[in-house]
């Protein structure tokens, strides 16, 4: 029997694919646009999704073994719904993935997606610190390897598409979502993006960029509100990390926004959706809608009169699949296309391009089989070896005034707060246990998470620890004020352990949809805080937390404070390492953390007029700046090589260097970052803005040199038509430790003509590290 040309692999994909298309039916090509969620019915209040149960009411009518004959185009989160053991899940899946193949005319199995933001989002696998503490750590190489494993893992029971990395770049940080964020500045937030994209894909998983774009920049840090982002800032933070995480990272998917900007939902514009990313950017993969933002369209936006209209617009504007159901996409977009509301052109388009992919994965080859080989183990040593390393590096030392750190080996130590005892202190709102397992409290943990009480109690088997919660993390409640001051009064030192729950839509204090009104601390922790420090006995605060807090009100009255951001399974172990001194802190803050809670919105991105001045009563200068973090030894920066003013022409290059020095006599890591200050622009622009960083581990000792090689792409802005470019004229070169304290400064003058940049311009600033001695 002769191969059809669309199911032989040495044709290229694009020829097989042009050949499957053309023998399916309009019915057929419908089905690869949609997924099916299994189970989404179901929650009984324990919604994953915003709107789940409003979006997904009579869905359940879908008779699966009819729908299944013309195909399908997903599967929504197998493992992500409920507790389902991973070996049996990967079977399970494996015989809906026959069932579906056997039921169609081609044989075409579904693409199963799965959530993965910190780790894979299913029982019994590593919860990974999130990716705000991946910022912390600025360590792009070791964010790769996770994602890498966090791949292996997604298609070891059959996964193939993983909603992963978030892309948005921090604007308010009272918004719930900033644990899922990388930081606040573009050029971290892409650096580190396209490390875990290249990780993931380099494992055969497709990662998905979101949210695309403009999502973190919603009015009053109100999930899903409107975007008032001008054009520059849209152009100049907004997008620069996706387009590195496309061209740097080979991203194959891109999730549509829930949010409008200036009235225009992202789900709507073929601006964004098509001539941006697919025309300007040349991006060949599939766009999928958020959970039920195509939906949203009509019922939340108002775009849309109809379900049929909803679909018809996201299509046009190039949304290629609807998740994480059939609602607009199946029999409302049919009957348009029939009636002539939607040419088939559009159905055709996007078909091929979710074809394409499956292609690409293999889905298409005959000899496909959805079957798991080997043993499935979602924790592993190695897993969570990896998880610990990236919760210790991303640990931030932000005070130590008196070295009270680390703890004395046999001290007396007085453990007090909400967040100690609870494993769940350790985790953000995607990952498994929070994410899904609270709505199952018969079913265990699946997986092994130290609290930090019990990790130093570990850590200082000589020290006396007592407890006391003190308070809720959110409740009213002030009775446990007074044990907690008893236990802290016997103590030499108190740690208190402070922070957040994570939850979605209310159900935390961090999380999606758990907006804050300011930056306090929740609940009465900061009065339990007040009431430590009132015993006079020194106090350590540890923060356990998704966003920053500001901690102006105890500034100087803390003997140490101790951020860290959700760090994961591991994260008991890499506080209590970093209080023992096993641990040297090396994390550096991926967002400022300021001094009043009120005064937001404030990054650290702002023009003169947007940092303290004269004309107005309120400063906003941040208690401790982006890229700040402390160390238990001492670096010495020297041999710096920036030279004198010298000229560089608009298309060209500079190095700037400087040889870092540990002087002290443990080993520790630095990290050296680099940042651009332009005195005088057509447009306004921020005081400083990071355009390099590198970090350093370095034993007693020992020096390492670190070169940057900056070139004038990297000093490109939107100008006030709307074009990229580079402007002669002065600039800074600033060598530092943190946004704020800047070590070394090299002073170029551009010179030649206004160049305007494509969108092959350069995305990053290199860094070469030599040995010294």
């Amino acid at each position: 029997m002769t191969t059809a040309p669309w199911r032989d692999p040495a044709l290229p994909a694009a020829a097989r694919v042009d050949d499957l298309l053309s023998r399916m039916t309009l019915e057929e090509k419908t089905a690869q646009l949609y997924g099916v969620w299994v189970g989404a019915t179901t929650t009984d209040g324990g919604e994953v999704a915003p709107l789940q149960r409003e979006m997904t009411a009579g869905s359940s009518v879908y008779d699966w073994d009819e729908l299944i004959t013309h195909g399908l185009g997903q599967l929504t989160r197998p493992f992500g719904t409920a507790p389902v053991d991973p070996a049996l899940g990967a079977q399970a899946l494996a015989r809906a993935q026959r069932r579906i193949a056997e039921a169609g005319r081609f044989g075409i199995p579904a693409l199963a997606h799965e959530e993965c933001l910190a780790g894979f989002t299913a029982w019994q696998a590593t919860a990974y610190p999130v990716p705000l503490a991946w910022g912390a750590t600025f360590d792009p190489a070791l964010v790769e390897e996770m994602a890498r494993r966090i791949g292996q893992d997604l298609r070891s029971v059959g996964i193939h598409q993983g909603l992963a990395p978030v892309l948005d770049v921090v604007r308010d940080p009272r918004w719930g979502r900033v644990e899922e964020t990388v930081g606040e500045d573009p050029y971290l937030v892409g650096t580190v993006g396209a490390a875990y994209v290249r990780g993931l894909e380099s494992a055969g998983i497709v990662a998905t960029l979101k949210h695309f774009a403009g999502y973190a920049s919603s009015a009053g840090a109100r999930n899903q509100a409107p975007v008032r982002a001008g054009v520059r800032e849209f152009a100049d933070v907004v997008l620069p990390p996706f387009e590195m995480a496309l061209r740097e990272g080979g991203a194959r998917s891109v999730m549509a926004a829930y949010t409008d900007t200036d009235g225009v939902p992202a789900s709507a514009d073929p601006g964004l959706l098509t001539e941006l990313l697919r025309e300007n950017w040349d991006f060949t993969g599939t766009v999928v809608s958020d959970y039920f933002g195509i939906g949203f369209l009509q019922t939340q936006h108002r775009v849309a009169g109809t379900e049929a209209e909803a679909a018809q617009v996201a299509l046009q504007a190039g949304i290629d699949v609807e998740l994480p159901s059939l609602k607009c996409y199946g029999k409302p977009l049919l009957e348009a296309v029939r009636a002539g509301q939607v040419p088939q052109s559009l159905i055709d388009r996007a078909a091929r391009r979710v074809l394409l992919q499956k292609c690409e994965l293999g889905l298409l080859d005959e000899d496909w089989t959805p079957e798991p080989t080997g043993r499935i183990n979602l924790d592993s040593a190695a897993n969570r070896a990896l998880a610990r390393r990236l919760a210790e590096e991303s640990v931030v030392l932000l005070d130590n005034p008196d070295g009270l750190l680390p703890l004395a080996p046999d001290t007396r130590i007085a453990v007090v707060g909400p967040r100690a005892a609870d494993a769940l202190a350790m985790l953000g709102c995607y990952s498994f246990p929070s994410h899904v397992l609270t709505h199952h409290p018969e079913v265990p943990m699946g997986i092994d998470i130290p609290t930090l009480l019990d990790s130093l109690r570990t850590e200082l088997p000589d020290a006396k620890v007592t407890f006391a919660q003190g308070c809720g993390v959110s409740e009213p409640d002030t009775s446990g004020f007074e044990e907690a001051v008893a236990r802290t009064a016997e103590a030499d030192v108190c740690v208190a352990v402070l922070g957040d729950r994570a939850g979605l839509f209310g159900r935390g204090t961090s999380g999606e949809g758990c907006d804050a009104t300011d930056l306090r601390l929740p609940g009465v922790q900061a009065e339990l805080l007040d009431t430590l420090v009132a015993t006079g006995v020194p106090v350590v605060l540890v923060l356990l937390t998704g966003r920053p807090y500001a901690l102006g009100r105890w500034d100087g009255r803390l003997a140490a404070v101790v951020q860290a951001f959700f760090p994961g399974e591991e994260g008991g172990p890499a506080v209590a390492g970093v209080l023992s001194g096993r641990v040297n802190p090396s994390g550096r803050l991926p967002v400022s953390v300021p001094r009043v809670p009120g005064g937001q919105p404030w990054t650290y991105l702002q023009p003169p007029l947007g940092l303290r001045v004269e004309v107005s009563n309120l400063d906003p200068t941040p208690l401790y700046a982006f890229g700040h973090g402390r160390s238990y030894t001492e670096f010495v920066w020297e041999d710096f090589e920036g030279g004198p003013a010298a000229e560089v022409d608009t298309d060209g290059t500079y190095d700037v260097s400087v040889t870092v020095r540990n002087a002290g006599d443990r080993a520790g890591a630095e990290v050296v970052q680099l940042y651009l200050h332009d005195p005088v622009a057509s447009v306004t622009r921020p005081d400083v803005r990071l355009i390099g960083y590198r970090r350093l581990s370095l034993e007693p000792g020992e020096s390492a040199c670190v070169t940057f090689h900056f070139h004038t792409d990297l000093s490109a802005f939107t100008d006030r038509s709307g074009r990229r470019v580079v402007e002669p004229g002065a600039l800074e070169l600033r060598l530092a430790v943190s946004s704020a304290d800047v070590r070394h400064t090299a002073r170029l003058s551009l010179t030649g003509p206004v160049r305007v940049l494509g969108p092959d311009r350069r995305l990053r600033c290199e860094a070469e590290v030599s040995e010294v001695g």
